[in-house]
């Protein structure tokens, strides 16, 4: 049977609390004695509970920012302004621009691209994901057509339909996908849903949500990701 490897990017494809911590350091410094990697899945939490409305119109991008930042912050006893809060983001934006894959993903990529179809399928507003995907230069290894923003399908993971759509793009109807991806609500979830093999990249440590299916197979590192690949690539030829 023929295989193929989709991904997600924030998380999976690079490390995402590394802009974060960088953009943390310029603009606050050493006003708050709390590290930056502490604080960062704290704002994936808050982010995670409006995206959704975000990506609906509810609520503005910005407002998302606000919300995410300040809440944050709250629970380390910490009050910022909405203004402080919006210019640490457009640092923040600005240290995405430069975010990079290490060596290993880029060997991961290197290696799946040369044996099997590959593609991306990522959440969030188009322009903000295609610049990582140009920032991260993913493309090198991932033809465009094989790369699917929820903004540009109209559908966002774990929703079943933007999975099909890349399904059907792509042609794997009767193929055997793996999908790597962080987060067990959007990426594991949404794969499993449509009968692909989810590989969970769980950097974080995160538990399974009560009642959740186990994913067919879950990683902590790069190295055991690269490791897994190899595994279940052997032999494959694209």
């Amino acid at each position: 049977m023929e295989k193929a490897v989709l991904f997600d990017i924030d998380d999976t494809l690079y490390d995402q609390t590394q802009p974060f911590v960088r953009a943390y350091g310029r603009y606050f410094g050493d006003r708050f004695d709390i590290d930056a990697e502490k604080i960062f899945p704290v704002t994936r939490k808050y982010s995670d509970q409006v995206y959704g409305r975000a990506m609906a119109g509810e609520i503005t991008m910005e407002e998302l920012y606000v919300y995410r930042v300040q809440k944050a912050f709250e629970e380390f006893g910490i009050s910022i302004s909405r203004e402080e809060t919006l210019a640490f983001q457009e640092v923040y934006a600005g240290c995405q621009k430069h975010i990079s894959m290490t060596e290993r993903m880029k060997r991961i990529l290197s290696f799946c691209s040369g044996r099997v179809k590959v593609g991306i399928i990522t959440n969030g507003p188009s322009q903000h994901q295609w610049n990582k995907v140009r920032s991260l230069q993913a493309d090198q290894w991932i033809p465009e057509a094989n790369i699917f923003v929820s903004a540009d399908v109209g559908a966002e993971k774990p929703r079943r339909e933007i999975f099909e759509y890349a399904q059907k793009s792509m042609q794997l109807d009767g193929t055997e996908v793996y999908f790597v991806g962080d987060s067990y609500d959007s990426d594991m979830a949404g794969a499993m849903n449509v009968g692909w093999k989810g590989i969970w990249m769980n950097r974080r440590g995160h538990r399974i949500p009560e009642g959740g299916r186990t994913p067919d197979f879950t990683v902590t590192s790069e190295e055991e990701l690269e490791e897994l690949l190899h595994e279940l690539l052997a032999g494959a030829k694209n």
